[in-house]
């Protein structure tokens, strides 16, 4: 469905090669760490309160290995189209702002402004299968079973709308979450690229624009720089707005008895665990964000040079 409907509003042809590029490279990224963010959830979901090692242990003599990949399926569902969504839009609306402002270059503010409707464009479209997942995982969701039968689930006990749970602090997240993600990794980008090493970075791509250059070369910030710079952004955002993950995490698991709104269910974490139950699961997030955001803005940088988008 979120395929479907990005392709209405951003067109077939940019957004096929965006998607299909960050497909591929998210089914194996988030398999690869989906143990991660099984040890996020334990923490958000099930209220884990042992440290790092000892929940490893737990999960692998209880679980065995297969029980770090719970929720990868449905992980990927969401993601792969999320990301996909997520890159196109800010670069969609980075340049519409670029033609209203009528300026020669981006600001910052409208990076700020791009990177906060791309991330609230994709939150509204990708939250479903977000909040299903959610289910899966947290206590009981095992004798829901698959996907489909969580949906029908939900749908049949609490309505369709039920699967937007969470949609406000996700939105309120995810406005200053894209601005930081995409602001910072532009405002990085822009400050080496007007540096002295990165004039004459640029120089240089520039006489060897006639030669045969591999992609890795025509990166801008060169494939260190870019996989750092994307790290740092990627870090900067999580700490900004993990509080409203946690919140998020609590209303989706909420059922129509108990249901709180979100500045309740806010309140309610803050009073049974003080402030740092806010950021409960926050390390093997950030270790889970920091290759994830990393790699991710290398392969946009480099499929952009590979399918000559602007």
């Amino acid at each position: 469905m979120e395929l479907l409907i990005s392709y209405y509003l951003f067109g077939w042809q940019s957004y096929k090669k965006a998607c299909c590029t960050l497909v591929l490279r998210e089914h194996y990224h988030r398999t690869f760490v989906a143990p991660l963010e099984r040890l996020k959830l334990e923490y958000v979901v099930c209220g884990e309160q042992s440290n790092l090692f000892a929940l490893i242990h737990k999960i692998a003599t209880t679980q065995g290995l297969k029980g770090f990949w719970k929720g990868n399926f449905v992980n990927i569902l969401r993601t792969a189209p999320f990301k996909a969504i997520n890159f196109y839009a800010y670069d969609t609306y980075r340049k519409q702002l670029l033609k209203l402002s009528g300026n020669e270059e981006t600001t910052n503010f409208e990076r700020f402004l791009a990177g906060a409707a791309a991330g609230i464009t994709a939150t509204i479209l990708c939250i479903p299968m977000d909040t299903i997942r959610t289910k899966m995982v947290a206590p009981g969701g095992e004798a829901l079973g698959g996907v489909i039968r969580v949906f029908r689930h939900m749908v049949e006990t609490e309505g369709f709308f039920s699967l937007y749970k969470g949609l406000v602090p996700s939105l309120v997240s995810m406005a200053p979450s894209g601005a930081v993600f995409y602001g910072v990794y532009d405002v990085l980008k822009t400050a080496y690229l007007r540096s002295p090493e990165g004039r004459n970075r640029l120089a240089l791509m520039k006489r060897q624009q006639r030669e045969e250059v591999n992609a890795i070369d025509q990166l801008e910030l060169g494939p260190a720089r870019t996989l750092l710079y994307g790290a740092i952004a990627g870090a900067c955002a999580e700490a900004t707005t993990y509080p409203f993950e946690v919140v998020r995490r609590h209303l989706q698991m909420q059922v129509q008895a108990n249901k709180l709104n979100a500045f309740a269910t806010f309140m309610n974490i803050v009073d049974k665990g003080g402030a740092p139950a806010l950021y409960a699961g926050m390390i093997p997030s950030l270790l889970q964000v920091l290759p994830s955001a990393s790699i991710s803005y290398f392969v946009y940088e480099f499929m952009k040079i590979v399918l000559k988008v602007e």
